[in-house]
């Protein structure tokens, strides 16, 4: 008799569990729509600008064809960046 009891009390657990489970799976919400985010265009006006006033500028500021000077200049930057965060 108590085995049956045992047993009843189990399944009865158990499909209480199983219907839970499965009413939360029904009553899930709707998404929420969102507003579009109107930030992305004006990044998107502002990078446009920015590439307008890049070219603009004057092709002297262009790198040199040379690779030695080139390279002596961009190990000066180097230099000058380093000396820069040490303080000197």
């Amino acid at each position: 008799m108590a085995k049956r009891l045992l047993t009843w009390l189990a399944g009865a657990a158990g499909g209480l569990a199983a219907y839970r489970v499965l009413a939360r799976r029904r009553s899930a919400p709707e998404p929420v729509l969102i507003e579009p985010d109107t930030r992305a265009d004006e990044l998107r006006e502002k990078l446009a600008h920015a590439r307008e006033a890049t070219v603009e500028e004057p092709a002297a500021a262009a790198a040199p064809d040379d690779p030695d000077s080139r390279r002596r200049s961009v190990h000066e930057h180097g230099r000058a960046a380093i000396d820069e965060m040490r303080g000197e």
